[in-house]
C-alpha cells in the first residue's frame, strides 16, 4: 500500500477561533496572523493506493461555492484537488472510496461538483462515499450553532446519487474498519462534532493517523489548545488526552489536515506532558 499527501489549497480562518481560550500573545508564535487576525491553514487530504484501488480521505473545500462565500475564507496557494491527484496518476473517476472524517464544508466541499445544469453531482462518479449514520443525521439536521458548516449542496447529492455508505459506529473509541480498507481502523470522537472519524492506516510497519479536526495542526498538541468551533470543548479536552496517550504508547504517526507547514509528527512523553518528537513529510516516512 502507498500513502500520499494531497494538497488542495489553503484558506484563512480567525486565529482566535482556531486556538480558543489561548491568548494571541502565545498562539501567534505558532501561526502568525495577518492584519485581520486571520491565519493561513492547509486543506490537506490523504490518498491511499492498494493495487488498482484508490481511497481519498476528505476532499478540501472544492470550487463550486459563490465568490461571496469564498471571499470569507481568502483561498490562496497553487494547489488543487484535481492537480494533486493527477500528480499520482489518479483521475476523479478512479477514486474508489471517498472516506469523510466529517461533513464540514472544508472537508467535504470537493466531494461534490456542479453538474452544469444548475444542480450538483458527486465528484467521484465511481466512488463509494463513507460517513456514519449518527454524523449524517447530525449534519442533515444541524443545530443552529453548527448549521453554517454543513452545506446541503456538499452532502445531499451523495445520497441522491446512491453512492453513500453509512457505517454503524460505536459511540466513541477505536473500531475495526478492515471491511472499508485493508488494515484500517477508525477512532471516533464527539467533541468537535458528533461522531467525527479519525482513520488509522498501516504503512511501512507504522500506523498513520489522519487526525482531522481533533488536532487541526501541530500547534494543537497541548491539551488546552482547542478550537472555538468545537461543540463540546471539555469533551475534546478528554478525547485529546486519551488519543495522545494512545499515539505515544503505539508510536503512531500523526498527519495534520490543516497545518500549513507540518504534514506529520511523532510524539514523546516528557515530564511536562506529551510533546512533538519529530516532524516530517509523509513522503519521508
Amino acid at each position: 500500500m502507498q500513502l500520499f499527501s494531497i494538497e488542495t489549497g489553503n484558506f484563512k480562518l480567525d486565529g482566535g477561533a482556531m486556538f480558543g481560550v489561548v491568548p494571541k500573545s502565545i498562539w501567534q508564535r505558532l501561526n502568525p496572523a495577518d492584519e485581520n487576525n486571520m491565519c493561513s491553514w492547509a486543506m490537506r487530504c490523504l490518498l491511499a493506493i492498494d493495487g488498482n484501488r484508490a481511497m481519498l480521505i476528505d476532499s478540501g473545500i472544492g470550487d463550486k461555492q459563490s465568490a461571496k462565500f469564498f471571499g470569507f475564507y481568502y483561498l490562496h496557494g497553487d494547489h488543487s484537488l484535481r492537480a494533486s491527484l493527477a500528480t499520482h496518476s489518479i483521475a476523479f473517476d478512479e477514486v474508489a472510496i471517498n472516506f469523510l472524517t466529517h461533513l464540514h464544508f472544508d472537508h467535504v466541499g470537493g466531494s461534490v461538483v456542479s453538474d452544469g445544469k444548475g444542480g450538483y453531482k458527486p465528484t467521484f462518479a465511481n466512488a463509494t462515499y463513507v460517513s456514519n449514520a449518527v454524523h449524517w443525521q447530525w449534519a442533515t439536521e444541524p443545530n443552529p450553532r453548527e448549521k453554517a458548516s454543513f452545506l446541503k449542496e456538499n452532502i445531499l447529492p451523495i445520497q441522491q446519487a446512491g453512492q453513500l455508505n453509512l457505517l454503524d459506529t460505536p459511540s466513541s473509541g477505536l473500531m475495526d474498519a478492515n471491511h472499508i480498507w485493508p488494515g484500517m481502523q477508525v477512532y471516533l470522537v464527539n467533541g468537535h462534532t458528533e461522531q467525527m472519524m479519525i482513520p488509522i492506516l498501516p504503512y511501512k510497519g507504522r500506523k498513520v493517523a489522519f487526525v482531522a479536526d481533533l488536532l487541526p495542526s501541530s500547534g494543537h498538541i497541548p491539551l488546552p489548545y482547542i478550537m472555538a468551533y468545537d461543540m463540546r470543548p471539555l469533551l475534546t479536552l478528554q478525547e485529546k488526552a486519551d488519543f495522545l496517550g494512545l499515539a505515544v504508547t503505539n508510536n503512531w504517526v500523526l498527519m495534520f489536515e490543516h497545518d500549513p507547514i507540518v504534514e506529520c509528527a511523532t510524539l514523546i512523553q516528557t515530564e511536562t506532558g506529551i510533546k512533538i518528537d519529530q516532524t516530517f513529510k509523509l513522503s519521508e516516512l
